[in-house]
């Protein structure tokens, strides 16, 4: 899956820093074992303490990791991605990721009508 350079960096840093391990998993336990769901949870909640504001922190904005792949998605889709990319990036099939996704996009009518309009001028 293509990822943004700013994550490559990141990433290459990670592994250069702390390496894989021989399986290749990227992050792993102390012990080189698959983390616990425990202390990912524990991590996740650590993580959103320190990078949310304290409202937020009550709200349900990054609840789960998983939620990352929603917004991930919505963004995707909101910035203009086609359906069909956004889909195999996501692992989706087109009509599955518009029936969950159709109702994040937002700002599509205008763009929709100016796309028409310049259509049709052309």
């Amino acid at each position: 899956m293509p990822i943004p350079p700013e994550l490559v960096a990141v990433l290459r840093g990670h592994i250069e820093e702390f390496g894989v391990h021989e399986d290749g998993w990227l992050f792993r336990s102390s012990r080189g074992g698959v983390i616990s769901i425990g202390t990912y949870c524990e991590v996740w909640k650590a993580a959103r303490a320190f990078a949310l504001a304290p409202e937020q922190q009550v709200s349900p904005l990054a609840a789960r990791p998983y939620d990352l792949r929603h917004a991930a998605v919505s963004l995707w889709l909101n910035a203009g991605v086609a359906a069909p990319d956004v889909a195999e990036r996501a692992g989706h099939g087109v009509d599955v990721l518009l029936k969950v996704y159709a109702k994040c996009i937002d700002g599509g009518a205008e763009i929709a009508n100016r796309r028409i309009e310049d259509a049709l001028a052309a």
